[in-house]
Formats: C-alpha cells, sequence, structure tokens
C-alpha cells in the first residue's frame, strides 16, 4: 500500500527532530565530563551550553523568512546537515574552543530545524488531524529527553564520552536521507526582504537574554556578565519589536500575530507549561544524585516512566483535541501536574523510589496533555502561508522563557545552601574519589564510615579540609537544607501548573463548540471537500508541489 505524503513527513520530522531535542540531555549528563577532558573552568566550559541557546536564538527567529524565502524543505535539510556536521566536529574537537564553535553550529542547525519541523506538520495534515498528528510527534517530544540521561549516562560510565555526539550522526543523516526523499518543496512566489535590522536587534537581544540566563544560576542574578546581558538583551528586543511593529516591510517576526486572542493564550500557557513541566525537571536528577547517591544512569532509568506514560497520552490527547479542542486537555493536564508538583514538594531523604516513579507517571500523562496541545492551539488561529512564521515566533520565545525558568529555579535552589553545604559540594567528591566510595548520597552519610573513612582520621586527606566528623556533620546539613531549596523549587512550580489551569480553561473548546482551524480559515482552505479532496488525491496540501 502506497505511504500517504502525511505519513512520509512525518516520518522524516520526527527522525530529524528527535535527533536534535535527544542531544541536549545528553550533553547535560556528560557536562561535568566535559569539563575534566578538557581542563577547563566553570566559567569557560560554561560555553559549552550557553553558546548553543545562544545560536538557536539567533536561528529561530530567522527560520521562518527563510522558509519563505527559499522553501521549507530547503532551509530544514540546511538545519538538519549543520546539526549533524556539528556533531561530528563536536565528537572529534581537540580543544574546548573548537568543541565550542562546533556547539555554536548545532545550536544554530537545531534552531531552523525545529521551528520548520512543526511548519511542515502543519503543512501536510489536513485540518481535522493536526491534532493526532502533533499527537503522535510528541512522543519524539518526551522520548528523546527522557533517552538522553540514560544513553549519556551509559557512555560516560564507558569512557565513551565523544559518542554523545557521535550518535548524532546516523540518526541525522537518516533524517537528512528521509526528508530529502520524501519532502516536496513548495511551489511558492513569496520573496520577502530580509529584515537587516530586525536580524540585527533580534540576533543580539535573544542572545545576549539567552546567555544571561544560562550563567545566572552559576554566577548569580547581579553578576556584572548577568546583569549586563539581561540589559543589554532587554533593550535590543524592544528595539526588535519597535522594527518589527513600525520600520520592516516584511517582519522577520510577526508580532501582529498577538492580536490574536487563542494565538496569544495558547502562546502564554505555552511559556507557562515550559516553567511547570520542563523547568522542573532538572530539579528531580539533582535530588536523585546528591540526595540519593544515584548514578546519571539510574537516573536516567527511573525517569523513564515519565517518557513511557507521556508517549501513551500524547498521541491520545491529539486524537482528543480534534474532537474536543484544547480546554478539557489543559484543564484535567494542568489539574494533574498542579497536584503532582505538590507532592513533588514532599520529597524527603527516604520516599521510596517506587512512589517516585508512580508520581513520573502522572508526570507523564500531564506532559502528553499539554505540552504539544498549546503549540497546536497557537497555531489554530493562523493561515497556512502564516505557519512558518507563527512557529518561529512561537519557538523562539518559548526558549527565552524556559531559559529563565530554569535559572529561577536553580536560584532558588542554591538560595536555600548555606556557604559551608556549598563548599562541601566540591569536598565530599575529593573524599570519595580519593577512598572509592561513590557514588555519595549526602542523606545518607552518618557517619564517618559511610565515605569510608575511619572516624579517627584527624583529616579528610584534602589539604586544609575538615576532618571525616565535621564532613559528616556539613552532610547532614546540607541534606536538610537540599530538602527545603527542593520543596521551595516546586511549590513555586506549583503556582505556574495553577496558572496554566487557569489560562487554559479560557481557550476554546469542550463544553463549548469546537471547530478547530476550520472556523479561522477562509472555505477555499478549510472546508471539508478540499481537505478530504487534497488528502486523498495527493496525500498532501494542494500549494505543495514536486
Amino acid at each position: 500500500m502506497r505511504l500517504a505524503y502525511k505519513w512520509k513527513v512525518l516520518i522524516s520530522v520526527i527522525f530529524g527532530i528527535f535527533m536534535v531535542i535527544l542531544d541536549t540531555t545528553v550533553v547535560n549528563v556528560a557536562f561535568p565530563t566535559l569539563r575534566t577532558e578538557y581542563g577547563a573552568s566553570v566559567n569557560d566550559s560554561q560555553w559549552i551550553i550557553s553558546v548553543y541557546v545562544m545560536a538557536l536564538g539567533i536561528s529561530t527567529p530567522l527560520s521562518g523568512f527563510l522558509a519563505d524565502r527559499f522553501s521549507m524543505k530547503r532551509v530544514y535539510l540546511i538545519g538538519l546537515i549543520c546539526f549533524v556536521v556539528g556533531s561530528l566536529l563536536c565528537g572529534v574537537s581537540p580543544s574546548l574552543g573548537v568543541l565550542v564553535a562546533a556547539r555554536a553550529l548545532q545550536g544554530f542547525g537545531g534552531g531552523l530545524a525545529l521551528p520548520l519541523g512543526t511548519a511542515l506538520l502543519f503543512s501536510a495534515f489536513t485540518v481535522r488531524e493536526q491534532g493526532l498528528a502533533f499527537g503522535i510527534f510528541g512522543i519524539a517530544l518526551v522520548v528523546a529527553p527522557a533517552l538522553g540521561p540514560i544513553l549519556g549516562g551509559w557512555l560516560v560510565d564507558q569512557n565513551l564520552w565523544r559518542w554523545i555526539f557521535f550518535i548524532n550522526v546516523p540518526i541525522g543523516a537518516l533524517g537528512i536521507v528521509l526528508a530529502g526523499s520524501f519532502l516536496r518543496r513548495e511551489a511558492t512566489t513569496l520573496r520577502p526582504r530580509l529584515d537587516l535590522l530586525g536580524l540585527l536587534t533580534s540576533a543580539i537581544g535573544f542572545s545576549a537574554v539567552l546567555y544571561a540566563a544560562s550563567v545566572a544560576a552559576d554566577a548569580g542574578w547581579t553578576a556584572p556578565n548577568v546583569l549586563g546581558g539581561f540589559i543589554v538583551g532587554g533593550i535590543f528586543l524592544l528595539a526588535f519589536a519597535l522594527v518589527e511593529l513600525f520600520v520592516a516591510r516584511d517582519p522577520l517576526l510577526d508580532l501582529r500575530l498577538f492580536k490574536r486572542w487563542v494565538f496569544t493564550n495558547a502562546t502564554l500557557v505555552g511559556y507557562v507549561s515550559v516553567l511547570a513541566l520542563f523547568g522542573a525537571e532538572f530539579l528531580l536528577p539533582l535530588y536523585l544524585q546528591i540526595l540519593r547517591g544515584r548514578t546519571a544512569l539510574e537516573t536516567g532509568f527511573i525517569l523513564l516512566p515519565l517518557a513511557l506514560a507521556s508517549g501513551v497520552a500524547a498521541p491520545l490527547s491529539g486524537k482528543l483535541y480534534d474532537v474536543f479542542g484544547p480546554r478539557p486537555l489543559m484543564v484535567v493536564g494542568f489539574g494533574i501536574l498542579t497536584v503532582n508538583t505538590w507532592q513533588f514538594a514532599q520529597l524527603d531523604a527516604t520516599t521510596p523510589i517506587s512512589w517516585i516513579a508512580f508520581l513520573l507517571v502522572l508526570r507523564g500523562i500531564a506532559l502528553g496533555l499539554t505540552v504539544q496541545t498549546t503549540l497546536v492551539a497557537s497555531l489554530s488561529v493562523v493561515s497556512q502561508p502564516e505557519v512558518s512564521r507563527a512557529s518561529a515566533l512561537s519557538n523562539s520565545t518559548r526558549q527565552v522563557v524556559q531559559s529563565i525558568g530554569v535559572a529561577l529555579l536553580a536560584t532558588v535552589l542554591a538560595s536555600a545552601l548555606t556557604a559551608p553545604v556549598k563548599q562541601l559540594q566540591s569536598q565530599v567528591p575529593a573524599v570519595a574519589n580519593a577512598t572509592g566510595a561513590q557514588p555519595i548520597a549526602l542523606c545518607a552519610i552518618n557517619s564517618p564510615a559511610d565515605l569510608g573513612l575511619p572516624a579517627a582520621v584527624p583529616g579528610s586527606g584534602i589539604p586544609g579540609g575538615p576532618s571525616p566528623q565535621q564532613i559528616v556533620q556539613l552532610a547532614q546539613r546540607a541534606c536538610a537544607e537540599y530538602l527545603n531549596g527542593f520543596d521551595s523549587a516546586y511549590t513555586l512550580t506549583v503556582y505556574f501548573a495553577l496558572l496554566a489551569m487557569l489560562l487554559g480553561a479560557l481557550l476554546p473548546g469542550w463544553p463549548g463548540r469546537w471547530a478547530g482551524r476550520r472556523a479561522h480559515q477562509p472555505p477555499a482552505e478549510a472546508g471539508p471537500d478540499t481537505d478530504s479532496a487534497a488528502d486523498s488525491a495527493a496525500g498532501a496540501p494542494t500549494q505543495l508541489a514536486h
């Protein structure tokens, strides 16, 4: 049986975007190893993360213009190729400088591919099936971040850290081959002019804010580079908004889309969902590794139920979206998340892992119901020619919110720790490495024997360091402070989840009438006969050409 064009698009996009998302969590797991391998300071090695998000901030707003000018297929392929080549260069990097440059190429490619993958799906599926399509696509979006810690932890444990980058090459190559073979190039007559002033202001604004957010938790929000980054970024983003609204003939990002209530509300819910869902997901690995002594690989397996539950819920929510609209999914999903996040705030040093796994299943269901639904709902009021620009707008602004949200939660956690406890973070691993007592669980240190040290030894073996008994006392203090910090950070995300539920209740859908994208499109584009004919005759929208 001949495979319809829409399914070819879905398969192509899943392979391409899966690689881009997988890389993010894999690299995060291996970050301490990369620092050690290149002998880099914390500030220097931070560029491995910062330059990636800065490059994303530059290329994502540009993706819509490039797609309109050169076709979505061509630009999407360029993005994948840049990402694969960047991954290969990362893997063979002989120095930190080369690695940072290669990460910039990765980020630039990912910033092109991510929003255009979304736009390609909207172009290929009829209005009746877009929820289902994004539900299936959502499986990749939630499975990739969950597999990252497992894969990254295993590769690091096997001393194969370069393969955290090499693994992208075969996956990306397959994605490129599929996209090149399956995707059709749009027969577009659009020739928008490049908004040079908008490009300049957006590049500086987005990259400055993303850089500041990426270092804020470690350097402190009042550090000169952090304050400078936010101030410069804020000024240039304001200038960018003025240019787009009043100067540019062909704006890089169409900010006037925010005049549409459904687009604005769904986008705001998407921002809050990023803070409530993904912003908090970095907290649990810290809890499991620092307080419970789990390895990166073990942590990845513990987090796996979240991905499995999301993988089941995402396509189901897509189908429900097509029938009932976003409102009931938002209310139920964020209602579950609100209670679930409050339960995570109650974690202590002895919470059974089985209970944590159950909570992760609930969280996965909430994620499957909400994350993709917010994006589909925001694009439901956008006409076909506007999809690439709207996707670029949604993705670029969401990246800023996510980066700031993660930095905020990291700061909340760090603010609960006193200076002696922060110093202990470097001393305990040194003791453990010297005695072979890895991994160390702070909340399980009750005597020097838990560190592999006799109580009578007067010093820790670190010049000027504390005695074993002092380390035990500090570890117990650290356990209590960390638990308070996790409580505060998760409690903050409870309020984010509650806000998202309230905003989501204002979106269209059951018990009101739900007509989906058809309610906002002209009859020629949205009519049922047109959809059916296009889908059955060509398996693709009528504006696509070979």
